[in-house]
């Protein structure tokens, strides 16, 4: 059986190299405007991926899950917003090229995982909110095709035994969007795994200042 997890430090920088791209498109005007997270708007998105790489370091030096919640919404940007996600992916890909660490059992928020299966979901996470964020400021979405087919292909290994995922039916989406009910678009397989991971392909900003991707 192919093991999913092999390169995965590899895949994580990749996917926040995606992700940095599209953080450096941001104008001053738009840390504010809306993302297909409802809960967040552009500010909030790029502080929750960075917050997150901290705490998932955090988890290879005996960070506990209660930890990590309880530090999910503070502030990591401060007053430069780019270098501070820069040094985050620096930080957490270190922490987990560290000997032991990717086969090591973290005490991560949704019940104990290796190392490896943690920084496949960071990995996930990173590459979903790449589009999020790109969306969001209306700049070309293309997702990655190297990690986009990794990860429809893997997504069941990806979040195998925790006991919310982004795909499963009875799950309570505290931590994942749910996926639409009703899909407008099958015809590739960003959109299907867009809709899979709680994603409208077809999400766009209200408002004259915000442009549909070219």
């Amino acid at each position: 059986m192919t093991n999913c997890f092999e390169g995965i430090v590899d895949r994580f920088v990749l996917s926040s190299n995606e992700f940095e791209r599209n953080l450096r498109a941001v104008r001053p005007a738009q840390w504010t405007w809306p993302t297909p997270c409802t809960e967040w708007n552009v500010r909030q998105l790029v502080n929750h991926v960075t917050r997150g790489n901290l705490s998932y370091a955090r988890l290879t030096e005996g960070g506990t899950g209660a930890e990590f919640l309880r530090l999910r919404d503070v502030d990591a940007l401060g007053t430069d917003p780019v270098n501070a996600f820069v040094r985050s992916v620096q930080q957490c890909a270190t922490a987990f090229t560290r000997p032991g660490v990717l086969h090591r059992e973290l005490d991560y928020p949704l019940g104990p995982v290796t190392g490896q299966q943690a920084l496949a979901v960071r990995t996930t996470d990173t590459t979903i909110h790449t589009w999020d964020l790109a969306r969001a400021i209306g700049i070309d979405d293309t997702l990655d095709p190297t990690l986009l087919t990794w990860i429809d292909h893997h997504l069941e290994q990806i979040y195998a035994t925790l006991p919310e995922t982004p795909t499963a039916p009875d799950t309570t989406h505290r931590f994942f969007a749910a996926p639409p009910q009703d899909p407008t678009d099958r015809t590739s397989q960003q959109n299907q795994l867009l809709r899979r991971m709680g994603r409208r392909s077809d999400w766009l900003p209200a408002g004259p200042d915000h442009r549909r991707p070219g």
